[in-house]
């Protein structure tokens, strides 16, 4: 059921300030409004979070795990309501959204397995020798603790796997902290049905109601007060830089500074090797054009510049690329706002002197429409103006032609942050690319060879993050299971009583998780 609800501990209201949800598709208002929380909303729902989070913190990995589980669960048995309503709301079909939801409920179930295995922990024990000489040891434990309530901010551009059940969600209730979710106003009703189900996960694990908040709104100050309020420890936010800039500022401006981990800009190079370029170049531009392409290419990975040596293999490249782009059809934006943005950005591209336009996508006949776009320009000129390097959230790319494998790696060298590189490759590159990958390793947060960056595997390897503006902190991830250690600090225990101790670091092990005894890593007891 949908009724434009806060969700606040356990408790739905409305409230008087209202907004509604558009379908990007047609322009359509779509029903029914909904509440948009207030100053007193998020008061609440933080001191509710706040009260929640010892009982939550404590729980033993099994009744967590179960908790990530039943949240799985009850996503999936929204059944097909959860897909048409996100559909509505978003613009992106069917197909896609099924994947997501797929992806929504793998990541919640990963975690599920992270809690029971226990090494988010990093239980670590150093028994007292007390004969050591010249001075005894004391006995020392220590453990990985949840932080306290996060606030999550849902993307627009994954209305499921990065919103209110995604994976900062995820993440933070598998670390055992409570989280307060400030809805995307592009898709509400979405957000609400997923809000729904988690709301009832916790009611029936018996489980504080504060353990999970869901706030909509489309004011900026919601989200300012969330970050504001002295109960939030940390935040997870995906979205644009301007945003997750605005929301680093306020917490670092807190009478007691929150790290914000914010996912914000990229624009993901892919480097072309001569011999790769050589062999393979036109099918290397079909394959570019299909991936910038795919879902307008609102993809946080999308290949937004390609670097690779001027010449006829390039230019076969290129003339590969545009004929695909010519023949592609163009898709729905996610909101009218997004698509404004996307078409400045393209504007400012095709009007720049040193910039040439390649090729643009086929031209629709419906609303927030995007048009694909591939535009060229010289390494020098990319090098002199950092305007080039510039994200457009879409389907735009920017090839650079560079003189020489160096002057790739200085481009490469002058790039700000990045999620990811792409090396396109083959076996007589090797060694160029041996003296570049130590390069890009310094700009970005995943290398993969061979593929195309859009698309992310949840896994315990992955990293999806990369030095500023990729993320605010570069030295985490959002995706995969080093996601929870965000939302961990250690604490070392000192003489303290078997009594007193935590339940991960006592002698009998009762979670029966592995730990580190003396410097040495014991195997489960499981």
């Amino acid at each position: 059921m949908i009724d434009g609800a806060l969700l606040i501990g356990g408790d739905t209201r409305q409230a008087e300030t209202r907004f509604t949800a558009v379908n990007p598709a047609t322009g359509e208002t779509l029903t029914p409004d909904f509440s948009s929380a207030g100053a007193d909303a998020v008061a609440e729902a933080c001191a509710l979070a706040d009260a929640a989070f010892p009982a939550f913190a404590a729980t033993d990995p099994e009744t967590r795990a179960a908790f990530l589980e039943r949240i799985a669960d009850n996503i999936v048995g929204l059944g097909d309501d959860l897909i048409v309503r996100a559909m509505a709301e978003s613009g992106l079909p069917r197909m896609r959204l099924e994947g997501e939801r797929g992806r929504t409920v793998g990541q919640l179930k990963l975690f599920a397995g992270v809690v029971r295995q226990g090494d988010f922990l990093d239980a670590t024990i150093d028994p007292a020798l007390p004969d050591r000489a010249p001075l005894p040891r004391p006995d020392l434990r220590r453990v990985n603790v949840a932080i306290g309530p996060v606030a999550v901010f849902g993307a627009s551009n994954f209305p499921l796997a990065f919103s209110v059940a995604g994976g900062d969600t995820a993440s933070a209730l598998a670390a055992g902290c409570p989280v307060v979710v400030k809805g995307h106003p592009a898709h509400p009703g979405t957000g609400e049905l997923v809000a729904r189900a988690i709301a009832q996960a916790v009611k029936d694990s018996g489980l504080p109601a504060g353990v999970f908040s869901y706030l909509p709104g489309e004011t900026n100050e919601l989200g300012a007060a969330l970050v504001r309020d002295p109960r939030i420890q940390a935040v997870g936010f995906t979205g644009s830089r301007g945003g997750g800039l605005a929301l680093v500022r306020i917490a670092a401006e807190r009478e007691e500074p929150i790290p914000v981990y914010a996912e914000m800009s990229s624009i993901n190079p892919v480097v072309l090797f001569p011999a790769a370029l050589a062999l393979r170049g036109e099918a290397l531009g079909k394959e570019f054009v299909a991936s910038l392409t795919m879902g307008a290419g609102q993809f946080c990975t999308n290949p937004g510049l390609v670097l690779a040596i001027d010449g006829p293999d390039l230019d076969a490249f290129i003339a590969s690329a545009a004929a695909a782009m010519t023949d592609a059809a163009p898709a729905t934006m996610l909101t009218p706002g997004i698509h404004a943005s996307f078409e400045q950005g393209v504007d400012a591209l095709a009007g720049h002197d040193a910039v040439k336009t390649v090729a643009r996508g086929k031209v629709g006949d419906g609303v927030n429409q995007a048009v694909g776009a591939i535009f060229d320009t010289t390494a020098e000129a990319f090098l002199a103006d950092r305007a080039l390097s510039h994200e457009v959230f879409g389907s735009s790319s920017v090839v650079v032609r560079c003189c020489d494998m160096a002057e790739i790696a200085r481009v490469i060298a002058g790039l700000e942050g990045q999620l990811t590189a792409t090396l396109q490759m083959d076996a007589a590159d090797e060694a160029d690319a041996a003296r570049l990958v130590p390069v890009i390793a310094r700009r970005v947060g995943r290398i993969l060879a061979n593929g195309w960056p859009t698309g992310v595997e949840v896994a315990p390897a992955m990293v999806h993050g990369g030095p500023f503006p990729a993320t605010s902190d570069g030295r985490t991830t959002s995706v995969g299971t080093l996601a929870i250690a965000r939302y961990l600090r250690p604490v070392c225990f000192q003489n303290l009583s078997a009594a007193l101790l935590p339940a991960a670091v006592r002698d009998a092990n009762p979670w029966g998780i592995a730990r580190r005894l003396d410097g040495k890593r014991e195997a489960s007891p499981r």
